[in-house]
């Protein structure tokens, strides 16, 4: 909903009230009039005109600057008679004019729909009506128009400043969420496509299973730029009790090989499907780095625990491990393995990934995405 909105019912509600406190002030006094009959006719069509136009003050598209112009005509013209019918002796006595306040919901309109500057205009008219029509220069209407000029152009001011924050904040969102789609995608491609093409430029796999790699990462990349939004797709997931679980275990388990040992619960670790399959995702990253820059002969060991309100996996070698910097360096050399596939995952879902390394001392990365919100 908009900043602004909640100024637009006030605005209407202020109409409404304002109409009904120059009824009773009218009906308190009307016998005083030269001529109380055109006093209520115009009050009874001021009150058709307010209740008719209550829609159209409900918000900025709606309040047109027609509805707006024969606002601001009906308290003009209210002024204007107010000049006409009432004694001069009231006048000068500074008697209040028929719409009185109710005036200041058409400059709060003016504010509402345009800002300072029309709520000035606005503003002006109508104290201008004042001064000729209903007592002159007086310390009352001086005082009534500053009050009024005041209030319109700060309400006016005010409008303003929440629709630049708010376009500013709808765009913040926006690069926002291009970001985050750019780094989902950042982290598909790195897991499949830039780890075959590696593999191609190392030469150490044979044909067939670089035809078989190639195949599945064309098939990725095909369901990739077909798939819809990653909240239509996490929604599609599920059914209509609740989101769809997933065993991350068994996600995890399918890592093990002679080289890697696997430890989890012997019950399920239960997580939504879009959690455990990001979060086996960022494992399997984090397997692909151990098998990648370990060593040979190097082991690893992944350990899955499912606390009470998280879940931690803990992925530790004993390989060459690296020093302190080599992921800075390797980012700013566009390397995003850690930074995207790892943490930005975690990021995303949010949890944390930490990770520990020393050179030949090997390398711990543990994960940990909490249970609340999942």
């Amino acid at each position: 909903m908009s900043v602004e909105m909640p100024l637009w019912r006030a605005i209407g509600y202020f109409r409404v009230l304002a109409l009904a406190y120059a009824v009773l002030r009218y009906l308190n006094s009307y016998l005083e009039f030269r001529h109380p009959v055109s006093g209520w006719i115009y009050l009874g069509a001021l009150t058709v005109w307010t209740l008719a136009s209550t829609r159209a003050f409900s918000g900025p598209l709606r309040c047109t600057w027609y509805v707006l112009g024969f606002d601001l005509g009906a308290a003009v013209t209210g002024i204007v008679m107010s000049g006409i019918i009432d004694s001069p002796a009231r006048i000068h006595g500074g008697a209040p004019t028929l719409p009185t306040i109710w005036a200041a919901g058409t400059v709060l309109g003016f504010a509402g729909k345009g800002g300072w500057k029309p709520a000035a205009f606005a503003a002006t008219l109508i104290g201008l009506a004042n001064i000729l029509s209903h007592g002159g220069i007086t310390p009352d209407n001086i005082h009534n128009i500053v009050l009024l000029m005041v209030a319109g152009c700060a309400i006016g001011y005010v409008i303003e400043l929440a629709r630049a924050s708010e376009a500013v904040l709808t765009r913040a969102l926006q690069v926002e969420a291009a970001t985050r789609e750019r780094e989902r995608l950042s982290r598909d491609i790195h897991d499949g496509v830039l780890q075959v093409l590696a593999l191609v430029r190392r030469r150490d796999g044979d044909l067939g299973e670089l035809g078989r790699l190639a195949g599945e990462q064309e098939r990725a990349l095909r369901a990739l730029m077909t798939a819809g939004p990653p909240a239509a797709r996490s929604e599609a997931a599920g059914d209509g009790d609740g989101p769809a679980l997933r065993d991350l275990t068994a996600l995890v388990r399918v890592h093990a090989d002679e080289r890697i040992t696997v430890s989890a619960p012997g019950t399920p670790v239960l997580l939504p499907a879009r959690t455990a399959a990001e979060l086996a995702a960022a494992v399997g990253a984090a397997v692909d780095n151990v098998r990648r820059h370990a060593g040979d002969g190097a082991r690893a060991w992944i350990l899955v625990e499912d606390e009470p309100d998280a879940v931690t996996v803990s992925i530790r070698d004993d390989g060459a491990g690296f020093p302190s910097g080599r992921l800075g360096e390797a980012e700013q050399a566009g390397r995003l393995g850690v930074s995207q596939s790892i943490r930005g995952r975690l990021r995303d879902l949010g949890g944390t990934a930490d990770l520990y390394a020393a050179p030949d001392q090997g390398v711990e990365v543990e994960l940990r995405v909490p249970r609340k919100g999942n």
